[in-house]
């Protein structure tokens, strides 16, 4: 949990930023709805398992395919 904190919080200090908010009494509820931002660690999870099929597609022999299997 400690991996997606860390962005999570500076994502949510860059929403604040954006609508003009930097009070910490807004909830972080109404920011993702006013911004319409998706989520850090869907969009982390999305993305690593993206680049694993990349990796898995690979057919040029070279070793991060043969690491992942």
């Amino acid at each position: 949990m400690g991996l997606i904190r860390r962005p999570r919080v500076t994502k949510r200090a860059r929403e604040r930023a954006m609508l003009g908010s930097l009070r910490d009494q807004s909830r972080n509820e109404e920011i993702h709805r006013r911004t319409r931002a998706t989520d850090i660690a869907q969009r982390v999870a999305k993305l690593t398992w993206k680049w694993a099929g990349h990796i898995a597609r690979r057919t040029d022999g070279r070793w991060g395919s043969k690491v992942h299997r």
